[in-house]
């Protein structure tokens, strides 16, 4: 048996296939019969599957990306640390406005992924600068980039979060599709920008801290006084 349904004004696909998994299982039906969903129903589902896939893929991309232009395998790491607390923000953001996580809530994450590291590159990329021309410390570094690149973060970020209010507030004709992307995409860009100023330092000069230990240990482990 094959039935057939529309979706009501402002509701979303995620919304009605929860819907009828409710139903099915309110209507106690017998393990002998199933439900599959067949059409856009199950091109959504197989999207949702392989979503994570998708995400791990692009923050291994990322790591890849980052390790060549830093050329060192632990500046990428204290990037990607900002990423979190976009996703955070995302699905806070979902929850207080009443939003299933949907695939287009799951691009808006996506999207998140290349927007906020872009403030942690942004502050990363002069601090390291920084240190090798200039030769101050690690600390006077990543605090003179904090200042010098306050502006141009607020800057990007304002836009952004500008640029995906219309999605966020909009009520017109496939508004429902189009809303839990921006929504996810204001609320990742407010919770990062709040944490990312504070956290991206602090992990900036404990990575650095570790790598200066373990560079201490590996010459002390070397040196000709050792053997």
């Amino acid at each position: 048996m094959t039935i057939t349904y529309n979706l009501a004004p402002a509701e979303s696909l995620g919304n009605a296939v929860a819907a009828i998994r409710e139903a099915e299982a309110a209507a106690g039906a017998p393990d002998t019969l199933t439900g599959t969903f067949q059409g856009t129903a199950q091109a959504f589902q197989a999207s949702l599957a392989s979503e994570p896939y998708l995400i791990a893929a692009a923050l291994v991309g990322v790591y890849l990306i980052l390790g060549v232009l830093y050329e060192s395998p632990i500046q990428p790491l204290n990037i990607i640390s900002t990423l979190p607390s976009a996703g955070l923000g995302a699905l806070l953001a979902l929850m207080l406005c009443g939003q299933d996580l949907s695939i287009m809530g799951l691009i808006g994450i996506n999207l998140l992924i290349g927007i906020v590291k872009k403030n942690a590159i942004m502050m990363i990329d002069f601090a390291v600068v920084a240190e090798r021309e200039q030769g101050l410390s690690p600390l006077k570094a990543i605090r003179q980039a904090c200042v010098l690149r306050f502006r141009p973060i607020m800057m990007t970020t304002l836009a952004a979060l500008f640029g995906a209010v219309p999605l966020a507030l909009g009520h017109s004709a496939g508004a429902g599709l189009r809303v839990p992307l921006g929504i996810s995409i204001v609320g990742g860009r407010i919770v990062s920008q709040m944490l990312t100023l504070f956290t991206t330092p602090v992990v900036y000069l404990c990575f650095h801290r570790l790598t200066g230990r373990r560079r201490t240990a590996r010459n002390a482990r070397f040196s000709p006084s050792a053997k």
